[in-house]
């Protein structure tokens, strides 16, 4: 597409401006306005800094000072202030300032900011809400780590998706991210596995389903220890084999790791969720554990309790560093972790994407940190989400197996290639767009909902086409396509008539996408992007059941069709940053 001319004019400075540097059009608008407003505070002798807020009331006005807080300043009543500050606000940004019970309701310039607006989003594409407040900094993220010859549960679905989601997030705003996915390959259930596997195992069969195999041979050995609990110490005799690094037992071990990864990565490939750096679990950190509890003795911060080495903390619970047996726990080998991870890439945070009941471990390996003296502990996060509900309760079979993931979005994308048939049967490349659907609509209902809340989960009620779905959001971007489609070299001018209400919805939801996109970071919450998706979605499909695209003027259609444009491309990169799709045709 290019643009012919436009009846507004935009230096050739500005243009390369442009070019030169993203969203600069977004950060104008914004610094602009703040310096009109900063201005006239420094005129009133106003020392605080200006509030700013959205009002509800979209008929309220764009932008809106609360005079409340400089009542006491200034000790005059905020009516007063507000008068005050109104009387000289002025400039090309503002259309009309008003005063209203102690607040200044600032209108924009609609023409001027449309205009900047859509240019800004034809320049940048998918670029558009990109900054460089990262640029320099480095963020290590420990994400999904399922546990090896397991089903790869449901349960897991959140950290994959929330992780990955936080990671698109951070690289939009120019952090250089690392994505770890920390597998749980490490503990006595492998001895369990390794013991089964000699005594019941058959290979061929764990190649051609190594999961649900091996899966079977833990519930197998489980069933008989329980009539022969010896066992157990015959299970533990081979995670000691596997710890002295025994060449059969670590022979077994790598090559069960090797089959479960195999098996995963159907899942992640499913999801659209494969570009892990470091598939590094537990076990890498084993011969990294011993030079950290040096660390503790040197310090003088391990205390022998019971013949266990604990370190004691000025609150809460002692920290269990190693075993009576002399053997080593979870939070053992995270802290051998953390100080590999910081050794390694430098970070400037890690974020742990685990869950609620991770809580606890997470203030302990930060406190272990501290008390070794190292400052960067405070840039230690965990990221906390809720449990995935069926009914209100956590999903599981009858049988109280593991929900596996892939069997759940298998069934998303045959629900939504069912839907897709009886909508349109003669859509090409109908299994992939219903890939994106099925799959697009499990991630955008997790998403969605912020992360600590636990989520309830109905396929047919997250495969809808309308509501607060995926698909609905998917749908509109497919409906902005087709009519775009059918123009091409489009240009357009912007005029006052041509900007109603739902145009203007439209406008201000683009204004603040880099605004969301850096709360979601500052957060760490991508469902603020989710309900964005869904309020600029929704402002849309209201401008288009209320007014024609395609109008006898061909200027106010040619207008109409570039906001369509720059709509779409604003929804597919919001729906990326999810890490979902987006169909061009449903």
């Amino acid at each position: 597409m290019q643009f012919i001319k436009s009846y507004v004019i935009i230096s050739v400075r500005f243009l390369m401006l442009l070019n030169m540097r993203r969203n600069i059009v977004i950060i104008e608008i914004k610094s602009t306005l703040l310096e009109i407003i900063n201005k006239v505070f420094g005129e009133l002798n106003i020392k605080s800094a200006p509030i700013l807020e959205r009002p509800k009331d979209r008929t309220m006005g764009d932008v809106a000072i609360p005079c409340f807080s400089y009542a006491k300043e200034k000790r005059q009543s905020p009516n007063l202030i507000a008068q005050a500050i109104k009387e000289k606000l002025t400039g090309e940004l503002l259309a009309e300032v008003e005063a209203i019970g102690g607040y200044v309701n600032l209108f924009l310039n609609k023409e001027k900011v449309t205009n900047d607006v859509l240019r800004s989003i034809f320049t940048e594409q998918e670029n558009y809400g990109s900054q460089k407040m990262g640029e320099g900094k480095t963020v290590v993220l420990d994400y999904s780590s399922p546990n090896i010859a397991k089903p790869f549960g449901v349960g897991h679905l959140r950290s994959t998706v929330i992780g990955n989601a936080i990671r698109k997030i951070l690289d939009k705003l120019g952090y250089t991210t690392v994505g770890i996915n920390h597998l749980g390959d490490y503990g006595t259930q492998f001895g369990k596995i390794i013991w089964a596997y000699k005594k019941w195992g058959n290979e061929e069969a764990i190649k051609a389903n190594p999961i649900e195999e091996l899966s079977k041979l833990y519930v197998m050995f489980h069933d008989q220890a329980e009539y022969d609990p010896t066992l157990e110490d015959e299970a533990r005799a081979w995670f000691k084999k596997l710890e002295d690094k025994d060449e059969e037992a670590t022979k077994l071990w790598e090559w069960v790791r090797a089959e479960s990864l195999k098996e995963f990565m159907k899942t992640y490939e499913l999801l659209g969720i494969t570009d892990f750096d470091s598939y590094h679990g537990e076990a890498f950190y084993i011969d990294k554990m011993q030079p950290v509890i040096d660390e503790l003795e040197a310090k003088n911060l391990l205390v022998e309790d019971a013949g266990a080495q604990i370190v004691k903390l000025e609150e809460g619970t002692p920290v269990l560093i190693t075993r009576s047996d002399g053997g080593s726990l979870y939070i053992t080998r995270d802290l051998a972790a953390i100080f590999y991870r910081h050794r390694t890439y430098n970070f400037d945070e890690i974020l742990y994407v685990i869950g609620n009941e991770q809580t606890l471990h997470v203030k302990q390996l930060k406190a272990v940190v501290a008390k070794m003296g190292y400052d960067w502990h405070k840039n230690v996060h965990h990221i906390g989400f809720g449990m995935i509900l069926q009914g209100g309760k956590k999903m599981s079979t009858r049988r109280g197996k593991v929900v596996q993931l892939h069997d759940v979005l298998e069934q998303a994308i045959e629900l939504a290639e069912n839907y897709i048939t009886d909508k349109n049967n003669q859509l090409e490349d109908k299994h992939k767009i219903s890939q994106q659907i099925g799959v697009g609509a499990v991630i955008f209902n997790d998403l969605k909902n912020y992360r600590t809340n636990d989520i309830d989960f109905n396929l047919e009620d997250i495969l809808k086409f309308e509501g607060e779905t995926g698909p609905y959001i998917q749908y509109t971007y497919a409906r902005i396509n087709s009519i775009i489609n059918q123009y091409k070299d489009i240009d357009f001018i912007v005029k006052k008539d041509y900007i109603n209400e739902y145009i203007w919805n439209i406008i201000m939801q683009l204004v603040n996408f880099d605004e969301i996109i850096v709360n979601a970071r500052n957060h760490y919450d991508p469902s603020l992007i989710a309900k964005y998706m869904i309020d600029l979605a929704q402002d849309y499909n209201k401008f288009y059941a209320q007014e024609r695209v395609i109008t006898e003027d061909i200027k106010e259609t040619n207008f109409k069709l570039f906001l369509s444009q720059a709509t779409a491309i604003v929804l597919k990169e919001g729906m990326r940053l999810l890490g979902i799709s987006m169909p061009k045709k449903m």
